[in-house]
This record gives structure tokens, C-alpha cells and sequence, in this order.
């Protein structure tokens, strides 16, 4: 029996590094007083500039010309908005035997942000699914989730999420949809800017991310919160994420199957409809659970990285699988001629 062939390397992304490197900043010097003050603010700030960019980056023209394949952006965002809060409520169970009230929470949050973009075409891409859909997937997503996602942790997560009052309301609109909003508006003279210094704002962007961070663990530390999480605790956590993964990539690969879309439809399907945006769900915490976020996102920081390891070791094997036209030029060469007797009866 043939062993199965790994990566020679899973990838252990250097952002998440950074991400642990300034949780641990926040724990040892954490922002108080004045400074705490100023970190919140900086926060704030660097959330609008996140979704000021989200905006100007997405092109309307591709998220219409993608609108034609229809049936799979429906089937990711099903799995996104509607499969991974179920599997979310129905983790509601492990409370308080297994998970407690507060990182139930943060993997609650963490089953309602969209999904994410880069590593969904990454991975499609290199298992040699459809990339132009799961840009499209990815794009639409990210789109819906600007609304889709607060709405449904006001609903889901009640009071620890701001629930519907008109300050976390004004906060939503103020912070995350009235900058995605001038984003697009100004992306016929801002598009052309931001593609040419795509590197540098790749450092704006993950420089915003890490400041958020910064900002959410320190008002944790402060507030002592990291007191109610032990190890054993954290064990749970991760145990219940990967159950959580493994059921969003079987139910997308199968269930793509059912509703009979192709291999490639498939693979996009699989990587958009089965992890979460760590750049997204950021951000979108630190506004939704403000002293809070530092427990909100642990699940979701933890995700990211297995999501990241996993969906690499799928890619490469699928990347392995025969295409379906080449099994059927194989077929088809060792077919028999007219008259001529097969191979195996000779």
C-alpha cells in the first residue's frame, strides 16, 4: 500500500507569527491610560483605512461579469452564512462541559465573518480548480460579510455583540460600510494608485491588523479576561475547530457534488465555502466586541492557521488527481480497435 505523499513543509504562515508575536507584546506591555487611549483611537482609524481599501480594490466590473455563475457564489455563500452558523449554534452543547461561555462566543463569531480571498485562490489555484470563480466567491463574500456579518452576530451572539442599539449600529456604519463605500466610489482614481503600490499596501494592511491586535489583547490584559482560559481549555478549542473543518470540507466537496457541478466548480466551492478571513474577522471584533475582541478572536486566529494547513495538504492532492478529459484521452488510448480483441483477453 502506497504511503500518501505530504508537503515537505506545512505552512506555517509568517503573519500569524507576527499576530502571536504581538499578543505577546500586548501581554507584556500592554496599552494603559493615556495610552490605551491613543491605541483605541489608532484602532478605530486603522479599521476605516482597512475598509476604505477593501473597497477601492474591488472591482465592480469583475464582481459583475462573475455574477454569470451564479449557482456556485449561492452555494459558497450558503456554506459561509448559513452551514458554518449552524454547525456554530449547534456547538452551543459543549457549554460549559467543554467550551467556556466567552471562547463559545469567539467560535460562534468566528462561524459568521466571510470568507477569505487570497488562500482560497491560492489553493484553488494550485489544486487546478476554477480560479476566476473563486475570486468571484471570494470577492462576493467579502462583500456580503460588510453587512451580512454584523447583523447576524447582533442576532446570534445578543448583548456580547452590542445587539441592535443605535451606538453599535452608528459604529457598524461609521467604521466598516461608510468607508467600504467611498472605497468604491473613489476606485475609478484610486484603482489604478493602489495597484501600482499593491506591495505597500499589502504592509498598510497587515500593519492596521496587527495595531487592532495590539489594542483588543491589551484591553484584555487589563481587564484580566485572559484568567478564564487553561490550557485544558485550549485543547478543547482546537479539538472542536477541527472537528468544525473537517465537517465544512466534507459538506462542501460532497455537497458540491450533489448539486452537480464539476470537478473544478468543486475545488473552488471546497477552499472558498470551507475557512474564514482572519483580515475581516479582525477588525470587524474589535468594533462588534470592543473590550472583548481579545477572547473573540482567539478561536478565530487559531482557525486561520489550521485552515491554512489543512487546505494545503488538500491542494497538493488534488493537485495530483488525473483531470477528468486526461483520464478519458487514457481511456480512450487503450481501447481496443475495431476487430482486435482487448488488451486483457489476449
Amino acid at each position: 500500500m502506497r504511503r500518501p505523499h505530504l508537503p515537505a513543509r506545512l505552512p506555517l504562515d509568517p503573519y500569524i507569527l507576527a499576530l502571536l508575536g504581538t499578543v505577546g507584546l500586548a501581554a507584556l506591555l500592554p496599552a494603559r491610560g493615556p495610552a490605551a487611549t491613543a491605541a483605541d483611537s489608532a484602532s478605530t482609524a486603522a479599521v476605516a483605512l482597512l475598509f476604505f481599501l477593501y473597497g477601492a480594490r474591488l472591482s465592480t466590473r469583475e464582481a459583475l461579469d462573475g455574477l454569470r455563475h451564479w449557482r456556485l457564489h449561492l452555494t459558497v455563500l450558503a456554506a459561509t452564512f448559513v452551514l458554518f452558523p449552524l454547525l456554530g449554534l449547534a456547538a452551543r452543547g459543549l457549554v460549559p462541559g467543554v467550551l467556556t461561555a466567552p471562547l463559545y462566543g469567539g467560535l460562534l463569531f468566528l462561524c459568521l465573518v466571510p470568507s477569505t480571498v487570497q488562500s482560497s485562490i491560492a489553493f484553488t489555484s494550485i489544486a487546478r480548480g476554477n480560479v476566476p470563480a473563486a475570486i468571484c466567491a471570494g470577492s462576493f463574500s467579502s462583500l456580503a460579510g460588510i453587512v451580512v456579518t454584523p447583523l447576524l452576530a447582533a442576532a446570534l451572539l445578543g448583548g456580547d455583540a452590542g445587539g441592535f442599539s443605535p451606538d453599535s449600529l452608528l459604529k457598524i456604519t461609521l467604521q466598516l460600510l461608510l468607508p467600504f463605500l467611498l472605497g468604491q466610489a473613489l476606485r475609478p482614481w484610486a484603482g489604478g494608485f493602489l495597484v501600482r503600490h499593491k506591495q505597500v499596501l499589502g504592509y498598510v494592511d497587515r500593519g492596521s491588523i496587527l495595531l487592532v491586535v495590539y489594542a483588543a489583547f491589551s484591553a484584555g490584559v487589563v481587564a484580566g479576561i485572559w484568567h478564564q482560559v487553561s490550557l485544558p481549555r485550549l485543547a478543547a478549542l482546537l479539538l472542536v475547530e477541527a472537528v468544525l473543518l473537517a465537517a465544512m470540507l466534507l459538506l462542501t466537496w460532497h455537497g458540491a457534488a450533489r448539486l452537480g457541478f464539476g470537478r473544478a466548480d468543486r475545488i473552488a466551492i471546497q477552499f472558498a465555502g470551507s475557512k474564514k478571513s482572519l483580515a475581516a474577522g479582525l477588525p470587524m471584533a474589535s468594533v462588534l466586541f470592543g473590550a472583548h475582541a481579545a477572547l473573540a478572536v482567539l478561536p478565530l486566529m487559531l482557525f486561520h492557521q489550521m485552515q491554512l494547513m489543512v487546505c494545503a495538504v488538500i491542494a497538493r492532492r488534488r493537485a495530483r488527481d488525473p483531470l477528468p478529459e486526461l483520464a478519458a484521452d487514457r481511456v480512450a488510448d487503450v481501447s481496443p480497435a475495431p476487430g482486435r480483441p482487448a488488451p486483457h483477453a489476449r
